[in-house]
């Protein structure tokens, strides 16, 4: 339209070099202090009415009337005028330092670690340890329990030379007590969305606990109640109740984090876990609990961790997101606010929400029907669906399968114990992700862990294909080991987990952790029936496959999955926007700055 600078309107230059200078608001005064003792304030920014007679055109000028295309109409009306001053000088007082917006943001009421907060996200990931421990609990005891099915089998007969169990059968309710955990999982994990609405987040996983005593009680009392079949309904109760606690204990903790802590925070999820499965590796030595006589109460000390959550949980506050976006709840999610940065004013992060809020009510709320048919999600769930899968399609499972195996032939006299090395590794490099994420990133650790494991595999098949042959090659198979357990832990380990939250903003994400949950426990049912046929096939080059399948997991985040640091949801939300919504189109005022910028003059 021809635009000119703004002072190049006679009138309103006349105005302002002789008018007097408008006066400061007041809330504005102790924000500006005086470069010298005397000098008047000079703030950065300001915007004050005027009232002067000036030509209605919009050039830096925003007007609630229409701009007139004669710019000899003049009215008298009251305007915004954008003045945009010099920054501080160069002498500044002392006790004042001049910072960045992006120091500002970081250095905010909301990034600071409260007692609150450390409590809250320890009492979550409780469920999250209990996880863990269910996982690798049954793998230790697995001939015991195998001869309490027969002796069982056996007492059920009553006769006096009773045949022992079939070892297809054996196996078959074996197999059925491992798998039936996923089958728990892949129900919940799907129903999380559903629960988490209905109960909120805190209350859901409250609630969740009751599935972990009633599985705990089951398990625990299968010796005494010479059945195998409480082992098997209390193992699918409990995976009823891990599939619930993977999607709620993220969830939570992705809601109540502050932005610059959210990626360390959701990594303790799966710090949680792995320290989960390194306790039961170690309770389930011969030495310890995994003995005849104490695998029931190997079996049953899950309870411990539901009964400290049972006794946390009360002194915790419930997600602020979930009690304004969802509840509509504004002074408890103050509260909840206030709780857990430990400030008095919490304006700007209940401004975030009101933000969110605005544009989720400018959308239906999502379903997961609704999920899989709208484009604007396709690529965000897409891209949940497919880092799980990396999670489980990494191999790690067959590390840990092989790794007893690896030990042995490498001459550890006690491979059980290398098995635990493994663990404590795992475990390890979770904390040393949990310094990482928030420094390179979520995407750059996912790759990073990828190219390694990838590396590792093929390390990997070179020793366990030629350790026949060169015997000394067997010792590259341990460090390959450890190596492919580190990467998991860098990257593919934690972050599919939390980064699922990050990707939707608080209409689609309890749908989204529910359909990314179905699928990791989905894949993680199929790896579990599947593996040991696949293994049996391939021998030592199943690692191929897994080393092909990282491959795929790789370039496909390098060209799709986006980085979440420092972000806030609702400006992740926005870049899967395939078109701008109407708050994108809002008019935004000019000032001097923008109309007096070079580029506007070219």
């Amino acid at each position: 339209q021809g635009r000119q600078p703004l002072l190049s309107s006679p009138l309103l230059l006349r105005h302002f070099l002789f008018s007097p200078p408008p006066v400061l608001p007041s809330p504005f005064e102790p924000s500006f202090p005086p470069s010298k003792p005397g000098a008047p304030i000079l703030p950065r920014s300001l915007t004050a009415p005027l009232l002067c007679p000036v030509p209605e055109l919009r050039f830096g000028i925003s007007s609630d009337a229409p701009p007139r295309r004669r710019p000899e109409d003049l009215s008298l009306q009251p305007l915004q005028l954008g003045f945009e001053f010099a920054t501080w000088p160069p002498e500044m007082p002392s006790g004042f330092q001049q910072i960045s917006g992006e120091e500002e943001e970081l250095g905010g009421a909301g990034s600071k670690i409260t007692s609150t907060l450390i409590l809250s996200v320890f009492t979550a990931v409780l469920g999250s340890l209990q996880f863990g421990y269910n996982i690798g609990v049954i793998n230790a005891p697995q001939k015991i329990i195998e001869q309490s099915y027969n002796a069982t089998w056996m007492e059920r007969q009553g006769k006096e030379e009773p045949t022992p169990i079939d070892p297809g059968t054996l196996t078959t309710l074996w197999s059925l007590s491992v798998a039936i955990f996923s089958i728990g999982g892949m129900i919940s994990s799907f129903m999380v969305g559903i629960v988490s609405e209905w109960l909120g987040r805190k209350r859901a996983m409250i609630v969740n606990n009751g599935l972990a005593f009633i599985g705990g009680a089951l398990m625990g009392l299968a010796q005494v109640g010479k059945s195998y079949e409480m082992m098997i309904l209390g193992r699918f109760l409990i995976g009823v109740f891990s599939g619930f606690a993977s999607g709620l204990v993220p969830m939570y903790v992705g809601e109540i984090s502050p932005t610059n802590l959210r990626g360390a925070l959701g990594t303790l999820h799966q710090l949680a876990i792995v320290t989960g499965i390194l306790i039961a590796q170690v309770f389930g030595l011969e030495s310890l609990l995994g003995s005849e006589l104490l695998w029931p109460l190997l079996m049953g000390l899950t309870v411990v961790p539901s009964t400290l959550q049972l006794l946390l949980f009360p002194f915790c506050p419930e997600s602020p997101r979930y009690l304004y976006i969802i509840r509509n709840k504004e002074s408890k999610a103050k509260e909840s606010l206030k709780r857990l940065t430990g400030c008095s004013d919490v304006t700007a992060a209940l401004n975030e929400m009101k933000e969110e809020k605005r544009r989720m009510d400018l959308e239906r709320k999502v379903s997961i029907l609704e999920l899989f048919r709208s484009r604007m999600y396709r690529q965000p769930l897409l891209i949940a669906v497919v880092l799980q899968l990396s999670q489980q399609l990494s191999g790690i499972n067959a590390i840990f399968y092989y790794s007893t195996d690896i030990f042995s032939k490498a001459g550890v006299e006690s491979p059980v114990y290398a098995t635990i090395g493994a663990g404590v590794i795992n475990t390890a490099f979770t904390v040393i992700s949990l310094f990482l994420v928030e420094r390179a990133g979520r995407r750059t650790l996912h790759m990073l862990g990828l190219a390694g494991m990838c590396f590792c595999s093929l390390l990997m098949t070179t020793a366990l294909a030629l350790q026949e042959q060169v015997p000394s090659i067997r010792y590259l198979s341990m460090v390959a080991i450890f190596g492919f357990v580190a990467f998991f832990e860098i990257g593919p380990g934690p972050i599919p987990w939390f980064i699922v939250a990050e990707l939707f903003s608080q209409g689609p994400r309890p749908a989204a952790m529910a359909v990314a949950g179905f699928a990791n426990w989905t894949c993680n049912f199929i790896i579990g029936m599947s593996f040991q046929l696949i293994a049996d096939r391939c021998g030592p080059y199943v690692f191929l496959i897994f080393a092909a399948l990282l491959l795929v997991f790789l370039g496909f985040t390098f060209l799709k999955v986006p980085e979440t640091r420092g972000r806030t949801f609702d400006q992740i939300a926005a870049t899967f926007r395939r078109t701008p919504s109407l708050l994108d189109h809002e008019i935004k005022p000019y000032t001097e700055l923008d109309e007096l910028s070079p580029e506007n003059h070219e």
